[in-house]
């Protein structure tokens, strides 16, 4: 087995050690940013750096090995900054309701409530939607959704 160690060797130039030296001591920032800071310049192999493997830092940082070899493999793909800011999701969710949907929703919602009920609830207003073939599908939370923003 190939240790990751290894394989993602960290090496700071005297810039970034500086950036990282003075993110720390400042405090100002998330402590994700600031913890991964610390990982990165407890894993500098750099001249002057400690070298720490990656079980010393995942103890002595209080965060899971696997955290330590992420940050290590970030820094050596990405760079710096990837390795210290969180990664934007890159899954899209496609939307149950468009415009049109909408709109179906809220005709819906101001009809005359079903035979035997007072007023509608998040659940009989998904079900009808679903029942006249609008959506395929249709949680009561993304009813609540679009409900609450035209109030």
């Amino acid at each position: 087995m190939v240790r990751k160690t290894a394989k993602y060797k960290v090496t700071l130039t005297d810039e970034e050690r500086m950036e990282l030296e003075v993110l720390i001591s400042a405090g100002k920032s998330a402590a994700r940013k600031l913890c991964r800071g610390r990982i990165l310049l407890k894993a500098d192999a750099g001249p002057g750096g400690p070298t720490w493997d990656d079980g010393r830092i995942s103890g002595a940082l209080e965060v899971g090995r696997a955290t330590v070899e992420r940050v290590r493999k970030q820094f050596v793909e990405q760079g710096l900054q990837a390795a210290l800011e969180r990664k934007k999701p890159e899954r899209e969710y496609e939307r149950r309701l468009d415009g049109q949907g909408e709109a179906r929703l809220i005709a819906l919602t101001c009809s005359q409530a079903p035979q035997g009920r007072e007023r509608w609830t998040l659940e009989l207003l998904a079900d009808r939607m679903v029942a006249l073939s609008y959506v395929p599908a249709l949680s009561r939370a993304t009813v609540r959704r679009v409900l609450k923003k035209t109030s």
